[in-house]
């Protein structure tokens, strides 16, 4: 969408119709707000009302299967692709968004995206069956995929690359406050007046993350118009779904499944041919010479194998709390905000420490953080000593707060302007194979050992995993924002 003209001066009352002064001074304003010197945290402010709504939905689910499955006369089991269905409609269509947002503008494909979660949303209250809400939330979750890169885009575009890790700590406040936020407040509204009030209430608010979005982000420089490597985001779906419906389905028939295994096989057969496809692409979806700037790869890296740890363990700590120390499920699950609210409220101050000691030495801080808590956990679980699992929970949160803002960080200034949107969706794709990994491996793990000594099992090898993304975080080259090479340059 095309800014106004720049106003010089108002005209007269005589020479505007009176039906005119509502633009004038819509346009004047936005004028104003875009020219401010605070306008990167307006944007920032924008972006994370966006984030907020259409975030905080995301635990409702665990808290009320069984009642939206009642409601709908299904099971819970049934409903379990509520949650699976979004996950993998965002991987297969993630990085597809970011490579639009680079080419038609960051703000259109954004605004499109928010604008169709909107509708997705009041849908959601809408659905008349377990099958349609499946569907209903699949579909929604695609607009999810546009406006993550994107936003993140918007964000980088802003901030000059020494503030940009200050902005992604306040992202990541509200990236794991609101499910938070969701968590506490859905059972309740749930309790009260059902789970389709919920989303009644999310599209209005949806609604006004919008419109301020409209009015306050600007476009973003783009691309010169290139054909879309639709080949490219074939094989890369292919890679990406074969293995996260791998991970899914050997929740329930095992890794021995014959079906887990032929998932197994095709997901690096997809990938071969994507690295194919874009070697061969005279415009690449995700351009291969990313991959060779050590500082992108390490990034990556660390983001997977620290989801990994994180999520996995988050998902095996209730087992720990109900089975190992007799917990009740609605205890259990308040213990376990402890560590999304550590999250929550360190990443806006480590965001700070990481502009001021390096962005490498605060993804290392996070990620011995990490290790730390799960050989807590490992010890907790195989010595009964409970309050060390209310540590490990609050040193998880802690990690992630001081290593996330900076890999994030990390990968942006790596990449040109032009390449935000791709690179962003990559290593958002990267996470969230990790989250999916880490919650099926360890939970596997440890249903697969009575007692003790399988949750003791799954956090030694979570340990293993975080101590993997300690040796990736220090792979990264330069620690200070301000010496990172764009790819571009040391490519050429």
């Amino acid at each position: 969408m095309r800014e106004p003209p720049l106003i010089s001066e108002s005209p007269g009352a005589d020479e505007v119709p009176a039906v005119a002064w509502p633009l004038l001074f819509r346009a004047r304003l936005k004028q104003r707000v875009h020219a401010h010197d605070k306008y990167p945290w307006l944007v920032l402010i924008a972006v994370l009302v966006g984030l907020f709504a259409s975030g905080f939905d995301i635990t409702i689910f665990a808290v009320s299967l069984r009642d939206v499955a009642n409601d709908l006369g299904t099971t819970p089991s049934a409903l379990t692709w509520v949650v699976t269905g979004p996950l993998l409609a965002t991987a297969l269509t993630m990085p597809l968004f970011g490579k639009l947002g680079d080419l038609w503008g960051h703000r259109r494909v954004y605004l499109y995206g928010l604008a169709a979660f909107v509708v997705g949303t009041a849908l959601t209250a809408a659905a008349w069956s377990g099958a349609s809400l499946i569907v209903i939330r699949a579909v929604a979750a695609i607009p999810g995929a546009a406006m993550g890169p994107t936003s993140l885009a918007l964000i980088m575009q802003v901030f000059h690359d020494d503030d940009r890790v200050k902005a992604m700590g306040w992202w990541s406040l509200v990236g794991a406050g609101a499910p938070v936020f969701g968590l506490v407040a859905g059972g309740p509204v749930v309790s009260a007046f059902g789970w389709r009030w919920i989303f009644i209430a999310q599209a209005p608010l949806s609604l006004v993350a919008l419109a301020f979005a409209a009015f306050v982000l600007r476009e973003t420089p783009r691309r010169e118009r290139e054909p879309i490597d639709l080949a490219g985001a074939a094989t890369l779906a292919l890679a990406t779904l074969s293995a996260l419906l791998a991970l899914s389905i050997a929740a329930d028939r095992g890794f021995t499944s014959p079906v887990v295994l032929g998932l197994a096989v095709l997901s690096p057969i997809g990938l071969a041919l994507f690295i194919r496809c874009e070697r061969r692409a005279a415009h690449p979806l995700l351009p291969l010479g990313f991959f060779r700037h050590r500082d992108f790869s390490a990034s990556l890296a660390a983001q997977f194998t620290s989801q990994f740890a994180y999520m996995g363990g988050f998902i095996v700590t209730p087992l720990l709390m109900q089975e190992r120390f007799g917990y009740a499920v609605a205890a259990s699950g308040f213990a376990m905000v402890f560590r999304p609210l550590s999250f929550s409220a360190s990443s806006p101050v480590f965001g700070y420490v990481a502009a001021r000691i390096g962005v490498r030495r605060a993804s290392l801080i996070g990620t011995v953080l990490l290790t730390l808590s799960m050989v807590l956990f490992a010890v907790a679980a195989s010595g009964g000593i409970v309050w060390l699992v209310f540590v490990a929970l609050v040193l998880s949160g802690l990690a992630l707060g001081a290593c996330s803002p900076s890999l994030m960080t990390i990968v942006a200034n790596t990449v040109g302007s032009e390449d935000l949107g791709v690179a962003n969706a990559a290593q958002s794709m990267v996470a969230q194979i990790g989250n999916v990994g880490g919650i099926q491996v360890l939970a596997i793990l440890q249903a697969g050992i009575a007692g003790a000594a399988g949750f003791t099992t799954a956090y030694v090898v979570g340990a293993g995993v975080a101590f993997a993304s300690i040796l990736c975080a220090a792979m990264v080259r330069r620690d200070r924002v301000a010496d990172l090479t764009l790819v571009q340059a040391e490519a050429a």
